[in-house]
């Protein structure tokens, strides 16, 4: 490790780049001191603009909303691509369940990393169940924010990869109203409205977003392989006035969603994936998802002064969701998990045919798991922030607290099915409970202090963040339904723990050199004793602009003490949600992120061109064996899995004032799905990737705007996972047109 960090210094000496780390303020008289280049100032915000994530002390990214336009994604998976330390494990092809890592946490169901809308926790229970289904709509948010490295003791509860805050759409500055339609391949369709305005006093925002498709998998005997989901988000502002001494801004937001999805855990075994790689087995034909979510926040902002502010958040969020989905076979009283039948149906012949519709059983022989959950999330933030300076100096002092509460609910039930020339029939109904019927919660307090001192060109930024979390857990057993309490068994954890970290930054005008050091953590489940996950991460890194070229060079250590592994039911475990001690682990990586300006002074194009690679080595220090087989028998040396050691994404964009061309191409190097070294096993491996999307746009007016995109231009067949339970493809060619009204 010494040796890769003498070397990445080495690097960064002869490309340093330009950098600092500074709170945007305004009408500040020290600004000579930060060298402002614009103003950002938003209360749900962790970053605000490009400016402030090319001069943090730690690495950060921010995908602004021009980007974002680019492609019209509805897939948070296609917009992190670009981003250096980001993997992502895809699922459904559509992006509804993603699961990213951050610097080489582990990417199922993006758990162990701190997820926000609007600078507020949006996992449905993110201390006591974070492994949860929902995320929200990229396709409404105006900016994705990416904060890794040593600065980020300000979000928690998971402080070892990073943070990812989606801003939702602001009320606009003046009346503004827009519409975008699209349609194309697999009768997909998005339909997205926006309207707004803003008075002295008063501020408003409504929007409208949905989008579909019938998904581009082929389900035995036909049928919906797609999805529907609708988006409705309502904002209102009151301030006063904009000239007070003492300002008063209170910002309350209602969003609502809904979706129906006809998704599945169900996958393909390597043969038939050769052959059919789009084909959905008989026996997945009842699978589907169900689900709403809820969100009140109201945020208040209490201005004295431009050097000092407090804002403060109140929040609730409610979740409910049923994925009924095919769980496991049974004949003759012997029941199989769907990930051994299918990783070897040679062997489990019949269970196979069961499956694929080619052998009929007449009763109870497809078990279909309701798995049914109801979730709420709420809590009230604030944070204080006092800035001023000096004559050579620049000071931020930021403090926080949150008081925060979770639960999820699981009311879980098995219904039986028998199969009839390819066709389900329900021949034994489950009762609600019988499956899982337990409640399981989380209080937490949380509290930091950062100080960012800025000393002619070097900024130091230490920090302290204090989590105190009581976990718990009430299971009513699968004999009381009604929960009168006759075979209650409890149980409850604590933990309490400092996060302490620090980062610097150095400016040499054009070039800059920082880097920091943190602790990382993730919290435990409520099993009596159970220790939380930590470690000790470090970075060093660079940021450069020279001439038409400017990029960023990091490099990251993460020294896991205790990493926890957790039996999720989508990487082939049980879905218990129960972790387990997985040792040390060592993770090493480099981030590069080059851009160049190919005619930087051409009076109406553009053409700027992006690369962004990621190394990533993660590998086990410690040996043991990983319950129910999740990650396989780990020997000391062997990859973690699920992380692949090489990823690069590409971007040239054509630009002129009347159209634009976009090319974007991601390489995802081949992951192994249980722990292990050297060459990868095939009934283990995903192999690598490479899929190229385009997209142009042509500006009519400045009102109408034609667009279209393509994504796999290649028509690219690519398997993106194989848990829980047989390969699954990526999304085949697919072609869309659309239109943007705005005024």
């Amino acid at each position: 490790m010494k040796c890769f960090l003498a070397f990445l210094l080495t690097g960064i000496v002869l490309n340093l780049s330009y950098g600092q780390s500074t709170r945007l303020i305004t009408k500040a008289q020290d600004s000579n001191l930060i060298k402002l280049e614009e103003v950002v100032l938003s209360a749900n915000a962790i970053l605000g603009s490009k400016f402030q994530a090319k001069n943090r002390t730690g690495s950060a990214y921010y995908v602004s909303q021009p980007e974002l336009l680019k492609y019209n994604y509805t897939d948070i998976n296609r917009v992190l691509r670009s981003v250096p330390g980001v993997t992502l494990v895809e699922e459904d092809g559509f992006g509804l369940r993603p699961n990213i890592s951050l610097r080489g946490t582990s990417p199922e169901r993006s758990a162990k990393i701190t997820l926000m809308e609007d600078g507020v926790l949006i996992a449905p229970a993110p201390y006591s169940a974070p492994a949860a289904y929902y995320f929200p709509s990229v396709a409404r948010m105006q900016a994705v924010e990416i904060l890794k490295g040593s600065s980020q003791v300000q979000y928690g509860p998971f402080t070892t990869g990073g943070a990812i805050n989606m801003m939702s759409s602001t009320i606009p500055g003046s009346f503004q109203a827009s519409l975008l339609a699209s349609y194309g391949s697999y009768n997909s369709g998005e339909l997205h409205l926006k309207l707004g305005d803003s008075k002295k006093h008063f501020g408003y925002s409504v929007e409208y977003l949905n989008f579909n498709s019938d998904g581009f998998k082929d389900l035995d005997n036909g049928g919906n392989t797609g999805f529907d989901k609708n988006d409705v988000v309502a904002k209102f502002r009151l301030n006063s006035d904009p000239e007070a001494k003492l300002k008063h801004i209170l910002d309350i937001k209602f969003q609502y969603s809904d979706e129906e999805s006809n998704e599945t855990y169900v996958g393909l075994t390597d043969n038939d994936f050769a052959i059919t790689p789009f084909r959905r087995y008989a026996g997945s034909q009842e699978d589907e998802m169900v689900n709403d979510h809820i969100q009140a926040a109201a945020t208040y902002v209490l201005d004295f002064s431009d050097y000092f502010h407090i804002t403060t958040t109140a929040y609730y969020n409610g979740f409910a969701r049923n994925w009924y989905k095919l769980d496991a076979v049974t004949l003759n009283g012997d029941l199989r998990g769907l990930a051994n039948i299918l990783e070897d149906p040679i062997s489990n012949q019949e269970y196979y045919s069961v499956i694929s519709g080619n052998q009929d059983e007449a009763a109870d022989a497809l078990l279909v798991k309701a798995n049914n959950r109801k979730y709420v999330s709420k809590g009230i933030q604030t944070k204080f922030d006092y800035h001023w300076g000096g004559d050579n100096t620049f000071h931020d002092l930021e403090l926080g607290a949150r008081f925060h509460t979770d639960f999820e609910d699981r009311f879980q039930w098995v219904d039986s099915y028998g199969i009839d020339d390819g066709i389900m029939n329900l021949t034994t109904a489950g009762i609600p409970g019988t499956d899982a019927n337990r409640i399981s919660d989380a209080s937490a307090f949380s509290s930091y202090i950062l100080y960012k001192l800025k000393y002619r060109d070097l900024t130091i930024a230490p920090g302290l963040r204090y989590e105190s979390i009581s976990l718990g857990r009430k299971d009513y057993g699968k004999n009381d339904v009604s929960r009168q309490g006759i075979d209650l068994s409890t149980r409850e954890n604590q933990v309490n723990v400092w996060i302490p970290g620090i980062g610097f930054n150095y400016n040499f005008n054009q070039i800059s050199l920082f880097g920091g050091i943190h602790k990382g953590f993730s919290p435990p489940t409520s099993k009596e004793g159970e220790q939380p996950e930590e470690s000790v991460n470090y970075e060093l890194g660079s940021r450069f602009t020279l001439g038409s070229f400017s990029g960023e060079l990091v490099g990251f250590f993460n020294d896991y003490s205790n990493l926890l592994g957790s039996d999720l039911a989508a990487t082939g475990g049980t879905g218990s949600l129960e972790q387990f001690n997985a040792g040390e682990v060592n993770v090493t990586g480099l981030e590069v992120l080059l851009n160049y300006s190919a005619l930087k002074n051409h009076k109406n194009l553009r053409l700027p061109i992006t690369f962004a690679y990621t190394f990533t080595n993660a590998e086990f220090r410690s040996s043991f064996d990983s319950p129910n087989d999740i990650w396989g028998e780990v020997t000391a040396g062997d990859e973690m899995p699920y992380i692949p050691k090489h990823q690069f994404n590409a971007l040239i964009s054509l630009e002129h004032p009347s159209y634009e061309l976009n090319l974007s191409g991601r390489y995802n190097g081949s992951f192994r799905t249980k722990a292990g070294s050297g060459r990868i096993p095939a009934n283990e491996l995903v192999p690598s990737s490479f899929v190229i999307d385009l997209s142009a746009k042509y500006h009519l007016n400045d009102h109408f705007s034609i667009n279209g995109r393509i994504i796999n231009l290649l028509d690219e067949t690519y398997a993106v996972s194989r848990v829980p339970a047989g390969l699954r493809p990526g999304h085949p060619f697919g072609a869309f047109i659309g239109i943007l009204l705005q005024y």
